[in-house]
């Protein structure tokens, strides 16, 4: 459920964000507002708290809001609280990030290793990732996970590439465990 309100929410507002030509603008001021509230707990609280009315909620976000950041996060700002889904606006904007992103085909890579990569080793898996995926950019995020063995981990959107020692030596004991003897 929460996937399908970021995805609502966050393309309504990638749609209106294109049509003005704001996508990069729009992207920047959310991280801005993104960090702010996240150094600011006591603002989801108030805004999550049951017995404070909607009406009052979203008079606070036209005053902390209105005038100070773009009309077009305003309004999904009032939206959202309106409807109720303030504790998906995280989701939310990181969906409309990654909408931009990939508008921009900046990819975002997740490689996992048994070991750490040194920098000549990150900079051939990029290399590669980029020869191979038709992204002009790779944002890359590395992690260390001595449980696969050996060989590596990559995730690209939906896209798994498992050539760990762990799932190998899985496939093969499958493999011996099927094996039928006399």
């Amino acid at each position: 459920m929460a996937k399908l309100v970021s995805k609502t929410y966050g393309e309504a507002l990638y749609e209106v964000a294109a049509e003005a030509g704001r996508t990069l603008e729009l992207m920047e001021e959310i991280r801005c507002v993104g960090e702010i509230l996240a150094a600011n707990p006591q603002f989801d609280e108030l805004m999550g708290h049951p017995g404070i009315p909607k009406q009052e909620k979203l008079q606070v976000v036209e005053d902390v809001f209105r005038g100070r950041v773009s009309d077009e996060l305003a309004g999904l700002l009032e939206i959202v609280v309106s409807k109720e889904r303030y504790k998906e606006l995280p989701s939310i904007f990181a969906y409309f990030t990654d909408r931009v992103k990939e508008e921009q085909r900046i990819g975002k890579a997740y490689v996992t290793t048994a070991v750490e990569l040194d920098s000549a080793q990150r900079k051939a898996v990029e290399e590669r990732l980029l020869a191979t995926s038709g992204y002009a950019k790779m944002e890359m995020h590395y992690e260390v996970d001595a449980s696969i063995i050996g060989g590596m981990i990559i995730r690209i959107n939906d896209r798994v590439v498992d050539s760990s020692v762990r799932t190998k030596l899985n496939g093969l004991k499958k493999q011996l465990l099927q094996i039928q003897l006399g």
